[in-house]
């Protein structure tokens, strides 16, 4: 790559739009400031929205905040079935939120972990009606294998759980997934931490979603910008070839050769 040039040149497509930023705004804490943040400082390129959420007060409809050049996520939150998630996302696209669609199916309201199964038949349905999918999904092999089946247009695996800011407790989970499919998986819920973010797309992840991280923060723009430089570092770690790492003993970086026999 000529010394890690092209790496601004990197990009990532799903339902036939090019991304160049690998972080996507999450829904729930919405605010002007954190989209504001979120699209100037991190550079979001997609932002998702919680149809049933969209209006949060009388005169005030969070679909105002997003820019015009950013791709709307609508998705699926509060369905407990597939059925429910299809009908949300029908209503969101006569709404005026396009084709694209994240599915969410939660029926455990303490933990909030995605249900696969449902997942997958919501999937099925909506990609056979033209919706560019995103399932939010369990890591889990056979659920990510059935998705891609499905027509998925990329597998979104949680790292810990919603909110939590826990980092990547799937850690091994989502290695398994980077390495085993062939669609972009967007780590989501659960990042906590710009190094946390770094840690994913050094796996190979092809973006990030986080929205409780940055809404919580102290200085919501600095967290916003710091999370657009860890991606960016992780990218390029990731591209460039991580070097490789002994199991045993050490290796010096200098030779010793001679120096020990004077």
């Amino acid at each position: 790559m000529g010394g890690g040039a092209g790496c601004d040149e990197d990009s990532f497509t799903l339902g036939g739009h090019t991304f160049h930023s690998r972080f996507i705004l999450g829904s729930g804490k919405y605010s002007l400031e954190l989209i504001d943040a979120a699209v100037r400082y991190a550079e979001a390129e997609l932002v998702t929205v919680a149809v049933r959420r969209a209006n949060t007060k009388e005169k005030e409809n969070i679909l105002d905040y997003v820019p015009k050049n950013v791709i709307l996520l609508p998705n699926t939150s509060g369905a407990r079935t597939a059925e429910e998630a299809v009908r949300i996302a029908h209503l969101a696209k006569a709404l005026g939120c396009g084709d694209f669609v994240k599915i969410e199916i939660m029926r455990d309201s303490k933990y909030l972990l995605p249900d696969n199964n449902e997942t997958i038949r919501a999937t099925e349905i909506l990609a056979k009606e033209g919706f560019v999918v995103l399932p939010y999904m369990y890591p889990d092999l056979y659920a990510a294998r059935a998705l891609v089946d499905a027509g998925a247009a990329a597998v979104m695996p949680l790292a810990a759980p919603i909110g939590s800011n826990k980092g990547l407790a799937t850690k091994e989970f989502l290695q398994i997934l980077i390495d085993e499919i062939d669609l972009p998986i967007i780590v989501d819920a659960g990042i906590g931490k710009p190094s946390e973010a770094c840690a994913a797309m050094e796996m190979g992840a092809a973006a990030i979603m986080a929205n409780t991280a940055l809404a919580t923060a102290g200085d919501v723009p600095l967290m916003a910008s710091a999370f657009r430089d860890a991606i960016r570092a992780g990218r390029k770690a990731y591209l460039s070839g991580l070097g490789r790492v002994l199991r045993r003993g050490a290796a010096a970086s200098d030779p010793l050769t001679g120096f020990l026999h004077d």
